[in-house]
């Protein structure tokens, strides 16, 4: 969720029910450099609470300075990610790569243990790849060294976000008698029916839902719905769809400047109108501005037009 899980993302994703919601990840060598980027990240309000800061690294003493620098922004947990399959970021030796390397991930997390006082968590996947699935082990090893909750996705590093999640072995986390922190499933959630169906089939304590709510974040007030009364709740209306568009539009550029606040909101348009009839012309048109009121003006156009859902 790099360059979307922002506090204008966060914002829109809390409007609509997400229970913890974490930061973007957080580079940390950028963090102790003093990158102004990284630093940006550490932003977090009180209206997201819970909210978790999430690390990513490859030096142990890094990561665990960044723990304690971490903590001192006020956050209600720290997350570890140790499942970004990037080459970016897996080649550098950081996210998934630690899979590779499970006494290193062990003394890293052990660190960031050591440097807070907030509860710590991880992020992690199967595996490197078909063969070295060995996140049964990691559990286990992260579970004695201190930390409280493990979310795992049910892909390799080798699969990327290719084919299905398989869950089964979160489930066999879940199922081993040794563990008692909480255990989170995340992969291929993007509906209300899936997250009750993947809960109840592999017995986690509760989902992780990221790519499907880029755009759609009423995802999360759905599955709210639909666990407390097994019913669905209609689909947004358009009018909906625009008004969180403008919510979102307009804590982007509360955070981020109207300059930066136009241009990084440009990449969320055709999420909130996919399926829309004359989607494609109203997302040009909104990327091709550089004006606060044309933004405003063409929203206003859309709900004006009452298009319909056609896919």
């Amino acid at each position: 969720m790099e360059d979307v899980s922002d506090p204008p993302f966060r914002a829109v994703c809390k409007a609509n029910g997400a229970d913890l919601m974490y930061t973007e990840f957080i580079s940390s060598e950028g963090l102790i450099r003093d990158a102004a980027k990284s630093r940006k990240k550490l932003d977090v309000f009180d209206y997201e609470r819970p909210i978790g800061i999430q690390l990513f690294g490859s030096d142990v003493e890094t990561m665990g300075e960044c723990a304690r620098i971490s903590t001192l922004a006020g956050p209600d947990l720290i997350d570890i990610n140790y499942g970004c399959p990037v080459k970016q970021v897996a080649c550098r030796g950081a996210g998934a790569a630690l899979l590779r390397d499970v006494p290193k991930m062990v003394e890293m997390t052990a660190a960031v243990v050591r440097n807070t006082h907030l509860p710590v968590t991880v992020k992690t996947r199967l595996g490197w790849d078909d063969t070295t699935k060995n996140v049964e082990d990691v559990a286990e090893r992260l579970q004695d060294i201190g930390i409280e909750a493990l979310t795992v996705h049910g892909r390799t590093r080798v699969q990327m976000y290719k084919g299905d999640a398989d869950w089964r072995l979160i489930a066999a986390i879940k199922n081993n008698p040794r563990i008692k922190i909480p255990i989170f499933g995340n992969g291929d959630i993007d509906s209300p029916q899936k997250a009750v169906e993947y809960k109840n089939r592999y017995g986690v304590d509760g989902v992780m839902i990221g790519r499907a709510s880029i755009g759609y974040p009423w995802i999360f007030r759905e599955v709210k719905h639909y666990v407390a009364t097994g019913e669905l709740l209609a689909p947004p209306t358009v009018e909906e769809r625009v008004n969180m568009c403008r919510m979102h539009f307009e804590k982007s550029i509360e955070w981020k400047g109207q300059r930066v606040g136009i241009f990084e909101m440009r990449r969320h348009y055709a999420q909130y109108f996919r399926g829309l009839e004359g989607a494609k012309q109203w997302r040009m048109r909104l990327v091709e501005t550089d004006s606060v009121d044309e933004v405003h003006g063409i929203l206003n156009e859309i709900i004006a037009a009452e298009p319909v859902l056609v896919g």
